[in-house]
């Protein structure tokens, strides 16, 4: 292969640094299935430029990539890396097949592409960049030992990944999952009340403002799942409950359906209006609600909507003051505790993720 080569000192050997180009065989594609048309199972793969490793399935053997020996798919538009060493299939548009020649390895490949990514364009195409790249070249030994060595680190970071994860899910779920127990194992011996006993509902005072009529300010603008704008007036200047009134997160729960606010307000009417005499009280009903399903008091599949009426009528555990207090401060604790947890895992992971990337920046400097 005749190449411009311009040479990279390292600790070990010198490596030519060659246009990727220059490494790289065309490939011819036989066809390009639309996504609407894949198959869930069939005799071929479909490939395409999705994070998903396979996305579908196709039948005609005519329209089959034979590969014979392992090639990288690179997403045109979504940068997303797969190395592959089957016959399949290309998916849509967007898919580029790289095809080494025999002087380049496709897992050195694949690595080194995920060791220098390009600048997102969002949906635009990036191929082009890799016309301007060079890539670091040691003899092809040498490529497949940088090759094993990352292979086994990153089989260790995604052990230590899905560990993390596994951490993370299990923090996220401790407290929802000690909120339920608090009011199955003991709201059963409490006394039940329904909101008009022990809150004032202020949904007459509601204003739906249209975004063309909102004037821009510093006050939270309110609706069914938290904060949606923000307005130079205010309606409301107290602490006060939310709850949705009507969308679909009313049954996905994506989002808090029950969440407390303070001082300067403007609530529109998606979200119902309550206010506490005491914040305790406030805090033991916000609580309950997380913790319960709405959907026997929820009317309407295509909107679901909570209505006052509804809301009225669910039925809450109200103990003494001194449980009540307990509960609360109960729940403040291990919910304090458990984003402690959240916020270590999630660096856990970003730890892992900035590792990943220093041993394949170590890696491509000819330093692993």
């Amino acid at each position: 292969m005749t190449t411009n080569a311009s040479w990279h000192e390292t600790t070990t050997e010198q490596w030519a640094t060659v246009p990727l180009s220059d490494c790289l065989e065309k490939v011819n594609i036989p066809a390009k299935i639309p996504r609407k048309r894949f198959l869930n199972s069939g005799e071929l793969p479909i490939i395409s430029q999705e994070a998903a490793f396979i996305n579908g399935y196709w039948n005609e053997d005519s329209d089959a990539v034979r590969v014979t020996e392992p090639v990288v798919v690179f997403g045109d538009h979504t940068q997303v890396l797969k190395l592959i060493d089957f016959d399949f299939v290309v998916g849509a548009d967007g898919v580029k097949i790289l095809r080494p020649k025999e002087c380049l390895s496709a897992a050195f490949l694949r690595y080194f592409l995920e060791a220098n990514p390009f600048p997102s364009l969002g949906y635009a195409r990036h191929y082009r960049h890799i016309s301007q790249l060079e890539i670091p070249l040691p003899p092809l030994a040498e490529q497949k030992r940088i090759v094993a060595v990352l292979d086994q680190a990153f089989a260790d970071l995604d052990r230590a990944r899905a560990n993390a994860e596994g951490n993370l899910a299990d923090a996220e779920e401790v407290f929802e999952n000690w909120r339920v127990l608090i009011f199955e194992r003991q709201g059963r011996e409490w006394q039940q009340v329904s909101l008009p006993d022990i809150s004032e509902n202020l949904d007459r005072q509601r204003v739906p403002i249209t975004k063309s009529d909102r004037v821009a300010g510093s006050v939270p603008y309110y609706g069914a799942s938290g904060v949606v704008d923000h307005v130079a007036e205010y309606i409301f200047d107290e602490d006060l409950l939310l709850v949705s009134e009507d969308g679909a997160n009313l049954l996905a729960r994506t989002y808090p359906i029950a969440f407390s606010i303070s001082g300067k307000s403007w609530v529109n009417n998606h979200a119902h209006v309550l206010r506490f005499e005491d914040r305790t009280d406030q805090e033991f009903v916000r609580l309950y609600l997380e913790s319960i399903s709405l959907k026997p008091f929820i009317s309407g599949m295509a909107q679901p909507k909570l209505n006052q009426k509804a809301l009225n009528k669910i039925p809450m555990p109200f103990p003494n003051a001194e449980t009540r207090q307990h509960v609360v401060k109960e729940a403040e604790r291990i919910s304090a505790l458990t984003s402690r947890a959240v916020k270590q895992y999630e660096q856990d992971l970003e730890d892992i993720d900035d590792l990943r990337l220093s041993i394949l920046s170590t890696a491509f400097a000819g330093r692993l």
